[in-house]
């Protein structure tokens, strides 16, 4: 298992949930789920094997190498299956922000997106926490309600909404985006 220099624990556990350093076995699972679900990313093009390759080797593997990387991602286990990735992406650490990050596998999404969300949520703020960040924030295209369910029911709120910012399937939605500020 790779490890973060900037983390004083690797995984971080409740229940039967675990995240974990983001593994190279799960590059090829992980842009399933991006390709799948590429209208609520920032993702303009279908990933291909060779893109994730080289994302996974020369991007994601320096951030082990650094003592304050800019995103710290995390393969997301249910027991020890791979039910989704992601972390906190953009962290600015002089101000001590960063914005929250997770796509789950796409049939979850559909059935259990609440749950796993709410889950997620809980065991980034205890990452923030131990970064000492001081806010965490995500920005996400107004077209998923069910996530301003799980970031409200884990004490996320409201902070600005952009209207008709960005146009998904020829149709412009607003941004919205939640915060919380991080107990140290």
């Amino acid at each position: 298992m790779r490890v973060y220099k900037v983390l004083k624990n690797q995984e971080f556990r409740v229940d039967d949930y675990c995240l974990t350093p983001i593994r190279h076995e799960d590059r090829f699972k992980i842009m399933k789920w991006r390709n799948e679900q590429i209208e609520h990313l920032r993702q303009t093009f279908l990933l291909t094997q060779d893109d994730q390759e080289k994302y996974f080797n020369n991007t994601i593997a320096k951030l082990f190498e650094k003592k304050k990387p800019e995103q710290l991602l995390f393969s997301f286990l249910k027991g020890h299956k791979l039910i989704g990735y992601g972390g906190l992406v953009h962290i600015d650490w002089l101000i001590g922000t960063a914005e929250i990050s997770m796509i789950m596998e796409t049939d979850l999404q559909r059935r259990q997106f609440i749950e796993i969300w709410t889950v997620f949520l809980g065991l980034i703020k205890v990452i923030a926490s131990e970064i000492q960040l001081k806010e965490i924030y995500t920005f996400a295209y107004d077209i998923r309600p069910k996530l301003y369910d799980a970031l409200e029911q884990s004490g996320f709120e409201m902070f600005d909404r952009l209207q008709k910012a960005v146009s998904i399937e020829g149709e412009l939605v607003d941004i919205v985006k939640h915060r919380i500020t991080i107990d140290g």
